[in-house]
């Protein structure tokens, strides 16, 4: 096996280890996923279960070769969904906040690793064969 597909095997499960994790940890703490989640959008803890089942789901697709394009891709619809919650995390964001990720920089620094992961998500996807 030659160094590029051994880095592309190993961004398969990485990614899907991600997601799996992630996903089950919306289970076993559901406030700390719940936190950023806008009021506005709805029942917060159906909102967390339904993203982390979702999470997992994705990561389990992503570990099987067949269904590691669609694993990939719908990875990047639900990273993408987050978006809404880190953008509006901005909106609200004040320098005077006594968590960093509720100032400007903390809620910037959100967005930015969730665009990432979602680069992260394509790539995969985009190089499932």
């Amino acid at each position: 096996m030659n160094g590029s597909s051994c880095h592309a095997r190993y961004r398969f499960r990485r990614l899907a280890v991600f997601l799996i994790v992630t996903g089950v940890m919306h289970f076993l703490s559901p406030s700390y996923f719940r936190a950023p989640v806008p009021t506005w959008l709805g029942p917060e803890r159906l909102l967390v279960a339904g993203s982390g089942a979702a999470e997992v789901v994705a990561g389990a697709l992503v570990l099987v070769p067949g269904g590691r394009q669609a694993g990939g891709w719908a990875a990047v619809a639900l990273i993408t969904c987050y978006l809404v919650s880190h953008g509006d995390a901005l909106v609200r964001a004040r320098p005077d906040r006594p968590r960093l990720l509720e100032r400007p920089v903390g809620a910037v620094a959100r967005l930015v690793v969730n665009v990432l992961y979602i680069a992260w998500a394509v790539t995969v996807a985009a190089s499932a064969p």
